[in-house]
């Protein structure tokens, strides 16, 4: 189902920027598989500038020379394909919902259309916290406290804010979403513990019961009309956070996956659900995939392990390349990252660029190495960077300014619509080089036949760089501080 903006919220959408500069809808395009695109659309966003995913016009191919050592080339070969793509979106946490709450129906909508519609950015995943997690107002659980058997297990809660946002968006999306859950750490009975706070460890004699927490969460969400793809084990279990956390070692998370969460699923008719481990950084991923994933019996119920971003606050840079050797030691395991977003809040670095690239540096890495989905943290929040009940203030792509009843867009909105708007589930990565590490790019090949490129300039010079696609090549250029989409053709229409 198709749903289209007015052109007052399509502009509203875009900030105020001109007509020529609102984001353009989807159109399919003639099948790509004889490699022999006639033409190629690029949409832009630039530092400095009025560009926010502009159409900055189209390039013919021709056919290819050779290519030059002394220009910046990227190689894209459709012939070699990859990862399957799942999709891009972000989470709906209590503090997202409660913001929504607070706003106007008329910002409500753009809100909805900005993520959801045809005329934004399209997302198509969804993630959600089990119960309360520091994107809260305060800790909550759905059970009293000491029930073991989960006899008072009630979503309650839920209905006021969260589960009508959500129910909102699904409504709202043009295709189906994929939806997951996380926990933040069990009640506090369960790790012995007079609050959720500050880690501590599942008990042994609750893993079946804390097991059976999942299932019913995912069997009440269900009821009302929301289909759960599956949860991840543990939000970040190596964190002692002053927030909602619990720790699992390596071998804890895979024991309670192969003998307590894998068989209740299966016994509760949930096998077709999928199971993520790890949901913590990359820094050590490998070992917490060699672990589970090394373990036949726990590796059966695993889907797959999802990631976030914040190693680099040790100091150090993205590990990458961490994900390419979980997914050459397991390529029968997905890559899902499941968190990410820039810390410390700053209402005066609203349009930092820097925030942005940080975005489309990680999503064209993580996809380059394997990753099939891509999931963002909060994707509204207020003018404080909350609400969150330990002070734990972020950003998000879309701030609300309640107090004003107005939608602030950050560029890491446009930068993760780059990706989001226009690589469509179903699509295969397909094999992108470049030839100068002064750009970084990907390219996904849709079911449809359109071929997608998004390539990123994050050095303070603009760029002209040749494009070659099989035997034919063509020439682009990009601003500085930009990101650029790349659309093929293979006929003589705009895209």
């Amino acid at each position: 189902m198709k749903r289209i903006l007015t052109t007052a919220l399509a502009a509203a959408l875009l900030i105020g920027c001109a007509k020529e500069n609102q984001l353009p809808k989807k159109k399919e395009i003639t099948d790509l598989s004889s490699s022999t695109p006639s033409k190629v659309s690029v949409f832009t966003t630039a530092k400095d500038t009025e560009l926010k995913m502009s159409n900055t016009g189209q390039s013919d191919f021709k056919k290819a020379d050779q290519a030059k050592e002394n220009e910046v080339s990227i190689f894209i070969n459709p012939a070699k394909q990859y990862q399957e793509f799942l999709g891009i979106g972000g989470a709906i946490t209590d503090a997202s919902a409660e913001v929504f709450s607070k706003l106007s129906k008329d910002k409500q909508e753009e809100l909805l259309n900005a993520y959801y519609g045809e005329d934004g950015i399209d997302y198509t995943i969804i993630r959600t916290s089990i119960h309360s997690c520091d994107f809260s107002s305060g800790s909550h659980t759905y059970v009293e406290e000491g029930d073991k058997e989960l006899k008072t297990f009630d979503i309650e809660h839920d209905r006021k804010y969260r589960l009508p946002m959500i129910k909102s968006a699904i409504k709202k999306a043009d295709e189906n979403l994929t939806f997951y859950a996380s926990p933040w750490s069990p009640p506090a009975f369960m790790k012995g513990k007079k609050d959720m706070l500050q880690g501590g460890s599942l008990l042994p004699e609750y893993f079946d019961s804390w097991a059976n927490y999942y299932i019913k969460f995912i069997q009440e969400y269900e009821k009302e009309g929301i289909d759960v793809w599956g949860v991840t084990i543990q939000n970040e279990p190596m964190a002692v956070q002053t927030w909602e956390s619990c720790i699992y070692s390596a071998e804890q998370e895979r024991d309670f996956l192969k003998n307590h969460l894998g068989p209740a699923f299966e016994k509760a008719g949930f096998a077709d659900k999928k199971i993520v481990v790890w949901d913590h950084n990359r820094d050590l991923i490998v070992n917490r995939a060699n672990t589970i994933f090394g373990d036949p019996e726990a590796a059966k119920y695993a889907w797959g392990i999802g990631f976030h971003w914040y190693e680099t606050w040790a100091g150090g840079e993205p590990m990458f390349e961490n994900l390419g050797i979980v997914k050459e030691n397991f390529p029968d395991k997905q890559l899902l990252f499941t968190e990410g977003c820039n810390e410390g809040f700053d209402a005066s670095k609203y349009q930092y660029w820097p925030n942005a690239e940080r975005y489309g540096k990680s999503m064209i890495n993580d996809f380059n190495k394997g990753t099939v989905g891509w999931t963002d943290w909060n994707i509204l929040l207020d003018q404080n960077g909350g609400p969150n009940h330990v002070g734990n203030f972020c950003f998000s792509p879309i701030h609300a300014d309640t107090d004003k009843n107005e939608l602030i867009f950050t560029p890491s909105y446009y930068y993760i619509g780059h990706f989001s708007k226009y690589i469509r589930p179903g699509a295969r990565r397909i094999s992108t080089a470049v030839s100068r590490s002064v750009l970084e790019a990907t390219t996904f090949l849709n079911t449809d036949g359109r071929m997608v490129s998004v390539v990123m300039n994050s050095t303070d010079e603009p760029i002209s760089y040749a494009v070659y696609v099989g035997g034919q090549e063509t020439q682009v250029e990009i601003p500085a501080r930009a990101i650029q989409t790349l659309l093929y053709s293979n006929d003589q229409k705009t895209i």
